[in-house]
């Protein structure tokens, strides 16, 4: 009589911890993720009760280097130390910072007649984008990791096209810009998720570090074009 036995190979051991640690990590980051939505609200509500960002909107130079050297700076020490408790700690304050920074946009267009409205399509369009690179990560053969260093390259051209708009203040470039950030960084949302799921990464922190900066950047720029483009301002 065939008596079936599970393989206790040490293939199938190592098979079944690296499926255990892809499975874990997927499900911390989208935890974290879920988490850190928290403080970017607080932040936002925060910027609008205050009127912090205020401060800098007579000096979109100074606004810019402030948003640069927060953001870069935190996600530095967030990488430092994305193997501590700490790290967790000071990812949720960055998003509580990006919050805070993206007010200024959600009091421009909370100050149109549809305002509510196109937050609420922005905020759909994000989710939509989401969900299409999750399938696709989660369902295609094909490894986009190639595409890494063509959109770091197209992320570097697109700040510093950004900053010397801050001078120049072209519409239309605003415009292209924006619609840049959304094709780049959706591309960037598809390989960080295939990298998670495939076991790339291996650091919840990390992972969730990616794939937030990606969302932020996808609707702060979707929300930019619907308030330029589909704005209410009678």
């Amino acid at each position: 009589m065939n008596t079936s036995r599970p393989d206790l190979s040490p293939s199938s051991l190592g098979q079944t911890q690296q499926l255990a640690v892809r499975h874990r990590v997927l499900r911390n980051t989208y935890l974290l993720l879920a988490i850190s939505m928290i403080p970017t609200v607080l932040g936002a509500w925060l910027g609008l009760k205050t009127g912090i960002t205020q401060v800098f909107g007579s000096s979109p130079g100074l606004s810019a280097i402030v948003f640069l050297a927060g953001a870069f700076g935190m996600m530095f020490l967030i990488e430092r130390n994305k193997n501590r408790a700490t790290g967790v700690g000071l990812l949720l304050a960055f998003t509580f910072f990006m919050g805070i920074m993206l007010s200024r946009l959600l009091g421009f267009v909370l100050g149109m007649g549809n305002g509510g409205q196109l937050i609420m399509l922005a905020f759909g369009g994000t989710a939509a984008v989401f969900g299409t690179m999750s399938v696709i990560a989660s369902t295609t053969k094909r490894d986009f990791s190639g595409m890494q260093k063509f959109l770091f390259i197209g992320a570097v051209i697109l700040i510093v096209a950004s900053l010397a708009n801050i001078f120049l203040q072209i519409p239309a470039l605003m415009l292209t810009l924006s619609v840049m950030a959304i094709g780049i960084f959706s591309a960037f949302l598809l390989v960080d998720l295939q990298r998670i799921i495939n076991g790339g990464e291996t650091n919840y922190i990390s992972a969730t570090l990616a794939v937030y900066l990606s969302l932020y950047n996808i609707f702060s720029n979707l929300l930019m074009l619907l308030g330029v483009l589909g704005g209410d301002r009678d």
